[in-house]
């Protein structure tokens, strides 16, 4: 079984590669809160709306992933490369079908959904710009994908590093016209987003090229699909890409709830989303740390030691989510500060965070134990188990702001009811469920 040192030295890395890719909405949304309300609340929807198309790409990279890191504890390994590489075309196509119907669509689809006129302009001009970005991240996952199924994390360190270094440089210099460049503000929070996802690629491509044995995983681009392997490839991620889908939908959502509350609303929901989603990085790293581990064990035949794996990771999980949400009742104002200067704003925010703060202990067991089953190929069992805690959620919204009107804080502990039940439903599954036989 793994040990926390083998554990750590997988999960670290990711931690530090999901660090780069939320930072981006994390580095935004604390620009924008120096900027207005509006822009704020724009940011939100508009980044949204484009997390709900992304995360399509990470679910399919999640079934790559899994697939990959079976092949690897085969030692398989020249069955990799073309994983990666079928799997890259695919997902640039599919970028750009989504990244020219989304550009047609976005803003009757934001009429349809908001309230506010200024909140629309403000979203469809922020998404116009950060849409194409979908070129770049849906490969992207796939190379990280390739990565954390190899267990070479280190390299997602250094992209870590590459790409929030551009990013934070770029919302900076574009949002508040520095180092010469022009004033742009939200369209330029959307650029240097697509700007840091074009250099983390192409950081990837080269450190491929130059670092890893081409010729041991068999890899070699081409323009030609290999439509056996796309669907052998679908057959696991089409649950997964849903799976990952429907929680962003429902965040999405949450926030459209929100808007109909008020921009205030909006902007503190926005604030503290993005103090939940930096807080979660740690979470989330257990979490694709879990996935791989559990497939390289069934991969290797030891079944035996696949619960014990994901318990180990789910008491390391817990004790990270322990230390967060300490940080977040001991200084919600300090951490609240670097979104916004408003006195009344922060004190606004503050009940919100203490809710995500109980959120996040709750979310440390449950999401690593649900990644868990997803870790074993049976990404049927884990859709159907997730749907009826997300449905949950939708009723729990838009009972609380829809027939309620409750607070904004009040609102939010529909995270504390999902991950509990989510929780719930896993620890059965894993217990009765028949998930030792799958083979893929």
């Amino acid at each position: 079984m793994y040990n926390k040192k083998s554990i750590l030295k997988v999960s670290y890395p990711i931690f530090l590669g999901l660090l780069a890719q939320n930072i981006i909405n994390v580095t935004d949304t604390a620009f924008l809160g120096h900027v207005g309300e509006v822009e704020l609340g724009a940011s939100a929807i508009g980044g949204l709306y484009y997390i709900c198309f992304f995360i399509l790409a990470f679910g399919f990279s999640i079934g790559a992933q899994i697939l990959m890191a079976r092949r690897n504890g085969e030692q398989n390994y020249d069955r990799i490369g073309p994983i990666l590489t079928q799997g890259s075309l695919f997902s640039f196509l599919i970028a750009v079908l989504l990244l020219v119907a989304s550009l047609l669509t976005v803003r009757p689809m934001m009429r349809m959904m908001l309230s506010s006129e200024e909140i629309i302009s403000a979203a469809v001009t922020f998404f116009d710009w950060r849409v194409w970005g979908l070129l770049f991240s849906f490969v992207n996952t796939m190379f990280r994908a390739f990565y954390i199924s190899i267990t070479r994390t280190k390299v997602l360190t250094l992209n870590a590093v590459v790409m929030a270094s551009v990013n934070i440089v770029l919302d900076w210099a574009l949002i508040f016209g520095e180092l010469g460049l022009p004033r742009m503000g939200l369209r330029g929070a959307a650029l240097a987003s697509v700007i840091a996802e074009a250099v983390s690629l192409l950081f990837f491509f080269v450190y491929t090229y130059h670092r890893v044995d081409i010729g041991r995983y068999n890899i070699h681009f081409g323009l030609k699909l290999d439509w056996k392997m796309i669907l052998s490839l679908l057959s696991i991620s089409t649950f997964l890409m849903f799976q990952q889908f429907v929680p962003f939908a429902t965040w999405f959502v949450f926030f459209l709830a929100l808007e109909h509350l008020g921009q205030r609303e909006l902007a503190i929901a926005n604030i503290v989303r993005s103090i939940y989603i930096l807080v979660l990085i740690p979470i989330q790293s257990f979490q694709t740390t879990v996935n791989t581990l559990v497939s390289n064990t069934m991969g290797a035949g030891r079944i035996d030691r696949v619960r014990p794996t994901i318990n180990r990771v789910t008491k390391m999980s817990l004790a990270m989510s322990l230390i967060c949400s300490t940080v977040i009742f001991t200084i919600p104002a300090t951490l609240l500060s670097i979104y916004t200067l408003d006195e009344q704003l922060i004190a606004d925010a503050i009940p919100s965070l203490y809710v995500i703060a109980v959120a996040l202990v709750i979310c440390s067991v449950s999401n690593v134990q649900f990644s868990g089953i997803s870790g074993t190929g049976n990404a049927r069992s884990a859709l159907w188990i997730e749907l009826p805690c997300q449905l949950g959620y939708i009723i729990y919204i838009l009972i609380c702001t829809g027939l309620l009107r409750w607070s904004v804080e009040a609102s939010f502990t529909c995270e504390i009811v999902y991950y509990t039940s989510l929780l719930i439903v896993s620890r059965l599954y894993l217990k009765y469920g028949n998930w030792a036989k799958i083979k893929i």
